[in-house]
């Protein structure tokens, strides 16, 4: 109960520390942090399949890229709705999910992982050879600025694109959360629990994956879809090998079974690494490969998970100090002995 309590807390003061930040910090850094949330958004997708299905993965770049791509051709093409683009984006993405869904369901642990490393290496080279469709290397650019729906006002500020990328997040965050809370997401943390006896019980475990994983690819490419809106520019870079293992890094630290933990722990990392590229230019890799070791010591379940170690030592503490009886034993003990005498 105490511990819902502190969560709670945590999120409040979270949710009002995102609200605000347009009004706190400046534009540069404003514009920053919206791109940090789209991140954390592809982070969520990796959480969903990782943490919640038992499909870890290093390829959600590739769901992204294909959001993204298919909204920057739109805006191109003077597409300015973004609600358009966010449906566009997550039909790619879930598209892509379900075009590589035999790839991957039916591999399990570390073989996950290289098939779906491949699958990100093998569409980040695509974009950066495909010219014509994707400007290869030189990317998209779509600078016109997007409307949110069809007569709103254009998104033409940096304040006005982060609040409309953090109000997307939380609306994705909150329906990802109600589907995992209906019996299709019980079922698909009892077959990352003990897959053979959801087998033994009838369950088709093949299709339940397969509908995360379009899932995780639809939310990903909802994530292209706002890249577009906030960044007005789409390149290979956007989706390289550095960006999707750091995405799974903040997933581990934020909590993988956790959505917000995940999406916070990844939009942590995200902008740690800026952040640090200027601070401390050559050493980002290091103080993240630090983090992590102390995170996986620390907090095995990540942020956003449970922590029986980190809870039996409050417990001492609040009994007394680590390895010796609490006050209210060494009372009890003083006053045995004053008895007996």
């Amino acid at each position: 109960m105490r511990s819902r309590l502190v969560r709670r807390i945590v999120g409040a003061v979270l949710v009002v520390a995102a609200l605000a930040v347009p009004w706190t910090a400046d534009d540069y850094s404003t514009s920053l942090l919206a791109r940090t949330l789209v991140l954390g958004l592809v982070g969520m997708s990796v959480a969903l399949l990782t943490g919640v299905a038992g499909l870890p993965t290093l390829g959600q770049t590739a769901p992204y890229a294909a959001g993204a791509y298919c909204c920057a051709l739109l805006a191109g093409h003077g597409q300015q709705v973004s609600v358009v683009l966010l449906a566009v984006g997550a039909a790619a993405g879930a598209l892509f999910g379900l075009l590589t869904v035999p790839l991957v369901v039916h591999a399990r642990g570390v073989v996950v992982l290289m098939i779906t490393l491949a699958i990100g290496e093998l569409v980040g080279t695509a974009a950066s050879r495909w010219r014509s469709v994707t400007g290869g290397s030189d990317g998209l650019a779509t600078l016109s600025p997007a409307r949110p729906f069809w007569g709103a006002p254009l998104l033409e500020t940096d304040r006005a694109r982060y609040l409309y990328t953090l109000a997307v997040v939380a609306v994705v965050l909150l329906l990802v959360a109600a589907v995992l809370r209906t019996p299709a997401g019980a079922v698909l943390r009892a077959g990352r629990d003990d897959e053979r006896r959801l087998r033994a019980s009838g369950h088709p475990v093949p299709a339940y994956l397969t509908g995360a994983y379009v899932l995780a690819g639809a939310v990903a490419g909802v994530g292209g879809s706002l890249l577009v809106t906030v960044q007005q520019y789409v390149s290979p870079a956007d989706f390289d090998f550095d960006t999707s293992a750091l995405l799974l890094l903040g997933v581990v630290i934020g909590g993988a079974a956790s959505m917000t933990g995940a999406l916070v722990g990844a939009a942590l990392v995200i902008a740690s690494r800026d952040w640090l590229s200027g601070v401390l230019p050559g050493y980002t890799p290091l103080v993240l490969g630090a983090a992590f070791v102390a995170t996986a010591y620390l907090f095995p379940n990540g942020f956003g998970g449970s922590n029986p170690t980190l809870r039996r030592y409050l417990g001492r503490l609040r009994r007394g100090r680590p390895g010796r009886p609490g006050l209210a034993a060494r009372a009890g003990g003083g006053a045995g002995q004053e008895a007996g005498a």
